[in-house]
């Protein structure tokens, strides 16, 4: 019979095997998605996901009221700050924040 230190080396061997596994066919995965994706011309986007890069909006820790609603129902206080990315786009096409008012 196995003492205890022996089959805790085994079970240590096989976690690390099948970790190995799991990494190897995580691998494989991920080239035949982004295979797919080439051939049909998926992007992240199109999947639901953000762009690759893009961080993810941060929820707003404000209590303020919103006073304007983004193209996308984005909501902003209008209070100090940096504006939203959705604000700046706005102002940069030139047209009015004030027709984004709620």
């Amino acid at each position: 019979m196995a003492t205890y230190s022996e089959l805790m080396a085994q079970a240590q061997a096989l976690m690390s095997q099948a970790e190995q596994a799991r990494k190897n066919e995580l691998a494989a995965a991920i080239a035949d998605i982004k295979a797919k994706m080439k051939e049909y011309g998926i992007t992240v986007t199109d999947l639901g996901g953000a762009a690759a890069g893009a961080k993810k909006a941060a929820k707003s820790k404000s209590k303020a009221v919103a006073k304007y609603r983004g193209p996308n129902g984005e909501l902003w206080a209008g209070g100090p700050g940096r504006k939203p990315e959705w604000v700046r786009a706005v102002l940069a096409a030139g047209k009015s924040l004030e027709d984004y008012r709620i």
